[in-house]
């Protein structure tokens, strides 16, 4: 099993711990994210210590207001690390609106066109942007790689299942108020279904209220294997799978 997104790098000097209770957990391979050029680098020194463990480096939307081109070019830069697989989390949040509308459109549309440049995946973080986010997404080449982070946005499911974007849950998914989500995940084809834990966030129900951590994957893909009517085990394989096709994992 595969936790596609832990913000490693927030579990307060905990990682390598956290990484041992996954291990133990079945959960051998984490994407590891950096939100920020500090937290890039603090993420690309977890990977080099942890076996399993793989960088997907961005500046996150509501750090816009403080980013720019040089930030833009030190995040290029920073893929020169060969466990630098992914750009991201990009994209918008118009919900919590911390940075302003026009500088997350700039940024995000900057690391899109980095994703393509280095022809690697673009993780997207879209809340309460629906129509924007699509815009950017679609005037992507038809080849470039899309996962939509921590889904939470069925109005993106239409875009998604037409480009055969990568669709990632997380433990909101678990929620009891949250049918509408595990709907959209049973009609995500098998092959671009991903979890996470979008870990210190968003703990799954079963431990909700606790700090999360990448162990903690499993209890999404057991609310993912009963709204798809599958068996836990031969999900995890195929969404293990998954991930090492779109971040291309070895």
């Amino acid at each position: 099993m595969i936790d596609t997104h832990a913000h490693l790098d927030a579990l307060d000097g905990d990682a390598a711990e956290a990484l041992e209770r996954a291990r133990a957990a079945g959960v051998l391979r984490v994407i590891a994210v950096g939100s920020g050029l500090q937290s890039c680098r603090a993420t690309l020194e977890i990977a080099e210590r942890e076996d399993g463990v793989f960088a997907a480096l961005g500046l996150h939307p509501h750090q816009a207001g403080e980013t720019g081109d040089e930030d833009l070019k030190e995040l290029a830069r920073l893929f020169e690390h060969p466990k630098a697989v992914a750009v991201g989390e990009a994209g918008l949040d118009h919900f919590r609106d911390y940075a302003p509308r026009d500088r997350q459109l700039e940024s995000f549309r900057g690391q899109a066109q980095l994703a393509a440049k280095l022809r690697k995946p673009l993780v997207v973080h879209s809340r309460a942007a629906d129509e924007e986010t699509a815009e950017v997404l679609t005037d992507l080449p038809p080849d470039a790689q899309v996962v939509l982070h921590c889904f939470s946005s069925p109005g993106l499911l239409g875009a998604a299942l037409e480009h055969g974007w990568y669709v990632s849950f997380a433990g909101n998914v678990t929620y009891p108020n949250a049918s509408e989500l595990r709907t959209a995940a049973a009609r995500v084809p098998a092959d671009r279904l991903l979890a996470e834990t979008d870990s210190p966030y968003l703990a799954p129900q079963p431990v909700r209220g606790r700090r999360n951590e990448p162990a903690n994957v499993v209890h999404t893909l057991a609310v993912l294997a009963e709204a798809r009517g599958a068996d836990p085990a031969e999900l995890g394989e195929r969404i293990d799978a998954n991930a090492a096709a779109v971040f291309g994992l070895p």
